[in-house]
């Protein structure tokens, strides 16, 4: 499939600098570029899902941990104290 990218003068003179110094072309470059965001964004969408199933799941359950306690959790795992971890409790 064939693909017409219209780029401003200033993106192109960015492509072309980062290219040379890479000693690649812009199209190499730009390829790159897109496959990189295609992944990240896959990656952020299958999160999302993974969460919307978890918290369906957490529903489903009724059983949850409190934010709250989850944040006062990790900021003392962050300041070095062994805590115990928080417990889930019904939420309904």
């Amino acid at each position: 499939m064939a693909v017409s990218l219209r780029v401003s003068d200033d993106l192109k003179k960015r492509l072309a600098r980062v290219a040379n110094s890479r000693d690649t072309t812009a199209h190499a470059l730009m390829l790159e570029a897109i496959r990189e965001k295609l992944d990240a964004e896959e990656v952020r969408a299958a999160f999302h899902a993974e969460a919307r199933l978890r918290l369906a799941r957490m529903k489903k359950a009724g059983v949850g941990i409190p934010a709250g306690k989850v944040f006062d959790y990790f900021e003392a795992r962050a300041k070095g104290r062994v805590v115990a971890r928080p417990k889930a409790r019904k939420t309904r």
